[in-house]
C-alpha cells in the first residue's frame, strides 16, 4: 500500500484512510484514481495526453537516432543502441530491431507492472520505432562534427525518454530493465540507472566500430540525455526537506500550513542528553519555499535547531504523482 507525502491534506480531500490511519488508501494523481489494489481508471482527457506526449517523445528519439547518431557511428545504449549496432552489422531496420529486442522485456514487465504499464510501453516502443523506420528515408543525416552529433542527440533523446517517464511508461529496453532496479533502490534517479545499464551496449559498439571515438561520444549522448531526463522528471532543482526539532512545535506546524498551504507532519522526539520532550517537523517543500518556511521557524522559535536537506524524489499530492505503480 502506498501512503502519500503530506497525508493530512490528501486526506482531507478523500476522506478515506488505512487501518491505521496513516494514508489514504485512495490517491488522486493526474492520470485517474490509483488504489491500494493498483486498479486503474482512465479518461479520454488522460488518454490523449498521453498520446500527444508519445507522439512527440517518439519524434525526438527518431531525429536523435537518423539525424545525429546512427549516421555517425555512434550507439546511445539500450535497445536503440543494440539496434543501431546490429543496423551497422547487417542492415536490418534499427526500429525493426527494436521491436525485436524489447518483445521478451514486454513479458516481463507484463507479469511485474501489469497490463496497464505494459499498454503505455508497447504504444511507445511500437510508436518510436515505426518513427525510426519511416523518418530515415525522409531526413538528412548531419555529417559535421561528431561532437555536436553527440550533444544534440543526446538532447533530442533525452526530451523525447522524459516526456515518455512523465507520463508513466518507458521506451523499453533498458528503461524496463532500470524500473526493475527501481523498484528495489527507489533513491537512484532514473537516468542514472539507463546510463548504467547503457555502458554494456556502449561497449559492444566500441568493439563492433573498433573506434575508440565512437565509445566516448555515446557515452556524450546518454550522458546529456540522462541529465536532460532527471531535469524533465524531477524538475531543475529538485526538492528540499525541513527537519526542525522545536518546543513549539504545534505553533509552527499551524503557521507553516496556513501560511504557504504545505503539509507538515510532526514526531515526538527525546533529547538524549537532556531527556527533554520536544517535536520534530518534517516538511518536504520546493526550493523556493524553504526561505519563507524558515522564516516561520524562526519566528515562532529562535532556538529550534534546523536541517535542511534534499530530496531527490517526491511523490505525493501537491507535488509529481506516480502514475506507474512502481
Amino acid at each position: 500500500m502506498r501512503v502519500c507525502v503530506n497525508c493530512c491534506k490528501k486526506c482531507l480531500l478523500i476522506k478515506q484512510k488505512n487501518k491505521n490511519g496513516a494514508g489514504c488508501v485512495i490517491g488522486i494523481s493526474e492520470g485517474g484514481v490509483w488504489m491500494s489494489d493498483k486498479k486503474y481508471k482512465f479518461s479520454p482527457k488522460v488518454l490523449l495526453v498521453d498520446f500527444l506526449a508519445f507522439l512527440a517523445g517518439s519524434a525526438c528519439v527518431s531525429l536523435s537516432v537518423n539525424m545525429f547518431t546512427a549516421p555517425n557511428q555512434i550507439a546511445p545504449g539500450g535497445a536503440t543502441g543494440l539496434a543501431t549496432v546490429i543496423n551497422y552489422l547487417t542492415g536490418f531496420p534499427i526500429g525493426m530491431g527494436i521491436l525485436v529486442i524489447n518483445i521478451p522485456l514486454f513479458l516481463i514487465a507484463w507479469k511485474v507492472f501489469g497490463w496497464q504499464f505494459l499498454a503505455k510501453t508497447a504504444v511507445m516502443t511500437v510508436m518510436s520505432s515505426v518513427f525510426i523506420d519511416i523518418s530515415a528515408v525522409f531526413i538528412t543525416p548531419y555529417s559535421g562534427d561528431k561532437l555536436l552529433a553527440s550533444l544534440f542527440g543526446g538532447v533530442l533523446s533525452g526530451i523525447g525518454y522524459g516526456l515518455v517517464f512523465i507520463r508513466g511508461a518507458t521506451s523499453g529496453g533498458t528503461d524496463i530493465i532500470g524500473m526493475l532496479i527501481k523498484r528495489k533502490f527507489s533513491h537512484i534517479p532514473m537516468g542514472t540507472l539507463v546510463m548504467l545499464l547503457d555502458m554494456v551496449i556502449v561497449g559492444i559498439s566500441g568493439l563492433v566500430y573498433r573506434n575508440m571515438e565512437s565509445m566516448l561520444y555515446a557515452v556524450i549522448v546518454f550522458f546529456i540525455s540522462g541529465r536532460v531526463v532527471n531535469y524533465l522528471v524531477y524538475g531543475a532543482g529538485n526538492g528540499k526537506m525541513i527537519l526542525a526539532v522545536s518546543n513549539n512545535g504545534s505553533e509552527i506546524a499551524e503557521k507553516v500550513i496556513s501560511e504557504t498551504r504545505r503539509g507538515v507532519t510532526v514526531i515526538p522526539v527525546q533529547g538524549a542528553y537532556t531527556g527533554e520532550n520536544k517535536k520534530m517537523l518534517v516538511c518536504v517543500v520546493r526550493p523556493s519555499e524553504v526561505q519563507k518556511i524558515y522564516s516561520i521557524i524562526r519566528r515562532c522559535d529562535k532556538e529550534a535547531f534546523v536541517i535542511i536537506t534534499r530530496a531527490d524524489e517526491i511523490l505525493g499530492f501537491g507535488f509529481k504523482q506516480d502514475d506507474t505503480g512502481v
